[in-house]
């Protein structure tokens, strides 16, 4: 199986519901983690918008990077521009990516509409991970 960390700044929304989905998706092809620069807790609404698909991320704990953790991974997938750029350095061997996913936290607006912004950015990393899984069946990533 390979061993992917999912990392953003906060490991309260994005990496939870990437990590969420990894391990619903990905079940024997991903073992997958997620940490963050700091660890916020895991975001209610990010928890809210996953138990919506059926996919229950309110027992996942929001992680800081652990960099022993971290140099034993196969692939590095970075969902926001601070976690991409201040990201510990790794072994040439971990694949790395980034998916610059817009972050929901900010948004300002209803509680509907607030809801929606987390949908869409649930949306588009169920999207990359449906993607990530089918690109490692097919013998690529």
């Amino acid at each position: 199986m390979l061993k992917v960390m999912f990392l953003c700044t906060g490991n309260s929304c994005r990496s939870q519901m990437a990590e969420g989905f990894a391990r619903h998706l990905g079940k024997g092809v991903i073992e997958p983690y997620s940490a963050g620069l700091l660890a916020a807790g895991i975001h209610q609404n990010a928890a809210a918008v996953m138990k919506e698909i059926g996919i229950d991320i309110s027992r996942q704990k929001s992680e800081l990077i652990d960099e022993d953790l971290l140099k034993k991974m196969d692939t590095i997938i970075t969902l926001c521009d601070n976690a991409e750029e201040s990201c510990p350095w790794t072994p040439p061997r971990i694949q790395r990516h980034h998916w610059p996913i817009k972050d929901p936290v900010g948004f300002i607006g209803s509680k509907e509409e607030t809801l929606n912004d987390f949908r869409r950015a649930r949306d588009e990393i169920k999207k990359k991970i449906k993607d990530f899984i089918e690109g490692l069946k097919a013998g690529k990533d």
